[in-house]
């Protein structure tokens, strides 16, 4: 059984590699920052015309972004699109991170087949949301207590 799925692994694999940067297989397959964050700064959802909802949670300290997490019910090129853009704003102040597009996630895994753009999108989308949430709750910290994250 095990050589079985072995050599199916093997092949869907070959299948992905076709289609696929490294960088986009290793982000799917490994995710980085798929978790939440408790008591978040900042909290995005946004659910995609394709049906899928990503969403992103932000630690802040001092207008930099520390911390970057994210969830997605959406396919395996979601899933590397959410992984790679909480990578992508890591570090950076929440200017940036608010400035981030789709190419910029695009550019960073290496490139999507054409079907695939709308994951970056939701990504990028999302990452806008959870900083326009993390700047309104600076503004209104009551907020903050009642939102749903």
């Amino acid at each position: 059984m095990t050589d079985e799925f072995d050599g199916l692994e093997k092949q869907i694999m070959a299948a992905m590699r076709k289609v696929y940067t490294e960088t986009v297989i290793d982000h799917a397959m490994n995710p980085k920052n798929a978790d939440r964050i408790a008591h978040a700064d900042g909290f995005g959802r946004i659910t995609g015309p394709c049906g899928d909802t990503m969403e992103i949670w932000l630690k802040v300290n001092n207008g930099t972004i520390v911390g970057a997490t994210f969830s997605t019910d959406g396919c395996s090129t979601t899933v590397a699109c959410g992984s790679m853009a909480t990578e992508i704003i890591k570090g950076e102040d929440v200017a940036q991170a608010l400035a981030i597009s789709p190419s910029d996630v695009l550019e960073a895994l290496g490139g999507l087949p054409e079907d695939n753009h709308h994951c970056a999108l939701l990504a990028a989308n999302t990452v806008k949301a959870a900083v326009k949430d993390y700047i309104a709750i600076r503004k209104e910290p009551w907020k903050k207590a009642y939102r749903k994250c």
